[in-house]
């Protein structure tokens, strides 16, 4: 992971309840969050996962680490890593899965969003 891995994904409106609580880090992905953290060598790192506008589709993730915490953040323990989503992402991401994949075709971080009704032939934007 870098600084700041991004895959876009176009999604048309936020819901109306705050499910920032419903969204889940597989064990797998979890695993390698915690190796990327052992990596940094620093405690006070946790993953932050956004939603911001861009791509061709609309809206893209970021996921990175930060030590922040913003006004509004929601908390998470998630199979013991620290993930962190701000109070506008927090709506996007009810309900979806960070999963990690590590195959011959694909290496990365995947997110599987019931909010994302579209995405773009790139497939690094969504909408919803």
């Amino acid at each position: 992971m870098t600084a700041a891995d991004t895959t876009s994904v176009e999604i048309g409106s936020a819901p109306t309840e705050a499910p920032g609580t419903s969204l889940t880090l597989t064990e797998t992905a979890a695993i390698k969050v915690r190796q990327l953290l052992d990596q940094e060598g620093r405690d006070d790192l946790k993953l932050r996962v956004a939603v911001q506008p861009g791509g061709c589709s609309g809206l893209q993730y970021q996921l990175f680490f930060d030590e922040r915490s913003l006004d509004g953040d929601l908390v998470l323990d998630r199979n013991g890593v620290p993930v962190v989503v701000d109070r506008m992402s927090a709506p996007y991401l009810g309900g979806a899965t960070i999963d990690f994949t590590d195959t011959i075709e694909q290496q990365g971080f995947t997110i599987d969003n019931p909010n994302a009704t579209g995405g773009c032939a790139c497939g690094n934007s969504f909408c919803g």
